[in-house]
């Protein structure tokens, strides 16, 4: 299965949180380093960071596909 084919599945409810929950802080680190005020180096660099994890908690969580039999490999010989 190849990374367009996993994005098209379903993603299993579980995941379906964990991209919503990396959608907020993604949204949230942007909002803090786009506001018009200026706020202390050290928001601005966390806030850059809490934009990676939730970009990176989103790719990983849309990836994310229920296992079936036929998906499994056969490992019997």
């Amino acid at each position: 299965m190849n990374v367009v084919q996993r994005v098209k599945s379903p993603t299993p409810k579980f995941f379906k949180v964990l991209r919503t929950i990396g959608l907020s802080l993604a949204a949230a680190g942007t909002t803090i380093i786009a506001s018009p005020i200026a706020v202390p180096i050290a928001v601005v660099s966390i806030a850059s960071y809490v934009i990676v994890a939730g970009a990176v908690l989103t790719a990983v969580s849309q990836t994310a596909v229920e296992s079936t039999k036929q998906d499994e490999p056969n490992t019997e010989q």
